[in-house]
């Protein structure tokens, strides 16, 4: 009895775990309501016949005892991921899922499945193909009640940039799916709430929201031309062609009309500007721009028009917003100082053609009349760290003072994360007539070269020759040098915003030459959703801020002397309440300088500046939600 019991030990064994795993994943499955028949790994060999057993029996007894007293493998492991899986037979199960998956994963081979009895099959069913398998045709499914709302999700592999920024294609992730190209079901239909419950699934990659809209993770891309994984990123578009940490909020209206995505983009401030000090005085003003944006695909690729429009020339004081230690352009015909100049009523009318070169690659065109060049970094308006300040640096008109110039035509190629671009412009500052268009020659030039290592940084140096830029110096050129480094962080609930930027302006005349600097850091961090914090640190050199009467009160016999001015403002706003399409906050600022003593006779010796203010923009787009909406 012992050696018999001993004989069939191993066959006893292996039957019964064999019998054991399988019943009770069954019973599982019947419990649930879900057919684990096709699970990956799950391998159904064939049965087989008692004549056969007894074959097998009958081998093992000839079998050496050591070979016998082997412990059974509890699974066949054969069938893992990687592996061919046969064809399943058909489920008996007749409560099988109403939300079927069949999901297919990488590495794998799926034949052909039997057709399923299942008269209550998912009418909700999803074919999920995954990068690496083979995918034949499944048999036909007798269900009458097959889904009407079937989805196909075809998921490329997809290659890529370390860059979710402007043109690139996706990063590498351990189990992204790539992009999806999913037929959508409209909020209401059947099968919304299924996708629904998918949104924000960890490695769900790209997902297609239309003709040109594409939400890339947690980013909204447009697509350049039809390609899926040659695209925009929204939140990396800076003023004129530049661009910006791509992980950084929008605030943007959008919406999707036929082939034509609408963007629509506004800022305005309305309050009290106080500024110290012997030449300060106290205004009440508005700064504010409306830009509206619309893409298109265009033959192979994708044409951008966008506009920017500002009422400044009607809501600032005449001849500028009071501005301590600030110059440039004119008034009447006489340089501005202490003033920040309104913006013209057309500040940017602009096309661009974006063209895919590849899938990591891209060739642009743009035209602005008036536009903004290759020339310093993002305009201080729509950089995020200066999100929340509404003055204007006083390094403006040594880093990105040419954002609007009459006449620009730039063009350029990004690869991945680098972008090369060059323009022609016209370079003269907007006269004093903030309504018209300006007509100049086309003689100044610029060169830029941006890197985005990754979403949250961007770096760029830039160099531009201006030829005539002041109304008032006709005789006198700039050559410019910027470099700049942006940086964005998303919190929990909120984000950090900074920047570093230096500008150069070298002067040259017939009489004299002149090297000015201005180095400016920003930083905003928005938390608790509602709040922010801000700051702006300026260093800056000045040769324009006395006027004939004040070097002869002062004993200067120098016509532009240097002064190195400092200006270091902190601020704070809340949100007083927000919606998809408005944002009403309220804001304050102080702001101290440091000069040299010989200008406290003009300035005072501390002049303190504050601003109070309120701010109306749309409402920060929340991406965790724009899956559901188209």
């Amino acid at each position: 009895m012992n050696k018999t019991f001993l004989r069939y030990k191993h066959l006893l064994l292996t039957m019964a775990l064999a019998l054991t795993f399988p019943l009770s994943e069954i019973a599982i499955a019947q419990h649930e309501g879900h057919d684990m028949s096709n699970m990956p790994g799950m391998s159904k060999p064939k049965p087989k016949s008692k004549a056969k057993a007894r074959r097998k029996v009958s081998a093992r007894k000839r079998k050496p005892a050591a070979r016998r007293m082997q412990p059974a493998k509890k699974h066949d492991m054969s069938n893992m991921p990687g592996m061919q899986m046969p064809a399943s037979s058909p489920s008996p199960n007749p409560q099988a899922s109403r939300h079927q998956m069949d999901m297919n994963m990488p590495g794998m081979q799926m034949p052909a499945s039997s057709a399923s009895p299942n008269p209550q099959a998912s009418p909700h069913q999803m074919d999920m193909n995954m990068p690496g398998m083979q995918m034949p045709a499944s048999s036909p499914s007798p269900n009458p009640q097959a889904s009407s709302h079937q989805m196909d999700m075809n998921m490329p592999m997809s290659t890529a940039s370390p860059s979710s920024g402007a043109t690139h294609t996706h990063a590498e992730q351990p189990g992204a799916m790539g992009n999806m190209d999913m037929g959508v079901p409209k909020k209401g239909q059947p099968g919304s709430d299924s996708m629904k419950d998918m949104e924000g699934m960890p490695g769900m990659g790209s997902m297609n929201m239309g003709p040109l809209m594409v939400m890339n993770g947690n980013d909204m891309a447009i697509r350049v031309g039809s390609s899926d994984t040659n695209l925009m990123s929204m939140g990396a578009l800076g003023s004129g062609t530049t661009w910006q940490p791509a992980s950084g909020p929008m605030h943007m209206i959008h919406k999707q009309a036929s082939d034509w995505l609408l963007m629509f983009h506004y800022n305005a401030v309305v309050g009290v500007n106080s500024q110290g000090g012997a030449r300060g005085v106290t205004k009440l003003e508005s700064s504010n721009w409306f830009m509206p944006m619309a893409y298109h695909k265009f033959g192979k690729g994708t044409l951008q028009l966008r506009g920017m429009f500002s009422f400044e020339p009607f809501t600032f004081p005449p001849g500028g917003s009071p501005l301590l230690f600030q110059t440039g352009e004119t008034y009447k015909g006489q340089p501005l100082i202490d003033k920040q100049h309104p913006h013209d009523l057309f500040m940017e009318l602009s096309a661009q053609y974006t063209h895919p070169l590849g899938e990591r690659g891209t060739w642009f065109t743009y035209f602005g009349y008036p536009g903004e060049p290759a020339l310093g970094p993002v305009a201080f308006m729509h950089r995020m760290s200066a999100s929340e300040n509404p003055s204007a640096t006083l390094a403006h008109h040594l880093q990105d003072s040419t954002h609007i110039s009459f006449g620009v035509l730039t063009t350029g190629f990004t690869y991945r994360w680098i972008k090369l671009e060059g323009s022609v412009f016209n370079g003269r500052e907007p006269d004093e007539n903030r309504y018209n268009f300006d007509a100049h020659k086309w003689n100044s030039r610029a060169a830029r070269i941006s890197i985005m290592p990754n979403q949250n940084w961007v770096i760029q140096t830039s160099y531009g020759f201006l030829r005539s830029p002041e109304a008032s110096e006709p005789d006198t050129d700039i050559r410019r040098a910027t470099a700049s480094v942006q940086y964005n962080r998303p919190l929990k609930r909120g984000n950090w915003a900074s920047a570093f930027i230096w500008g150069r302006n070298h002067t040259s005349s017939p009489d004299e030459t002149h090297n000015l600097n201005g180095y400016t850091f920003e930083s905003t961090v928005n938390f608790l959703d509602k709040n922010y914090l801000y700051t702006r640190l300026e260093l800056v050199d000045k040769n324009e801020l006395l006027r004939a009467v004040d070097r002869a009160r002062l004993g200067i016999t120098d016509d532009h002397p240097s002064f190195r001015i400092g200006a270091y403002t902190f601020g704070s706003a809340r949100d007083l309440f927000t919606s998809e399409k408005i944002s009403l906050a309220v804001g304050s600022d102080l702001t101290f300088y440091s000069k040299p003593a010989v200008l406290d006779q003009l300035y005072g010796n501390n002049p303190v500046s504050w601003k109070l203010f309120f701010r109306i923009r749309p409402g920060k787009m929340d991406m965790g939600s724009m899956h559901g909406k188209h």
